[in-house]
């Protein structure tokens, strides 16, 4: 039988991006991107973004690396939106 696992601070709903509870509209993609492009550790997210914990930034990036192909896909589809003036 398939394991589910929690994600504390993460919130998932069907159709919708993987966002922090606490601040909605911080997307894990959001932080995964900080990490992909910038090389940048839980600890120096944290630090570049002030009003997210320390635990918050851990939980987006386990999730990420979880659910990386998901993730992925969605920075892909709006690197492609930004790059035809869609954003």
């Amino acid at each position: 039988m398939p394991v589910e696992l929690a994600y504390p601070h993460i919130d998932k709903l069907p159709g919708e991006s993987a966002r922090l509870q606490r601040t909605p509209r911080v997307r894990v993609a959001q932080i995964a991107m900080d990490h992909l492009a910038h090389g940048w550790s839980a600890d120096e997210i944290a630090r570049q973004h002030p009003c997210l914990s320390l635990g918050e930034v851990h939980a987006a990036l386990g999730y990420y690396f979880d659910h990386q192909a998901e993730i992925d896909a969605e920075i892909e589809a709006e690197w492609r939106q930004v790059h035809r003036g869609g954003l």
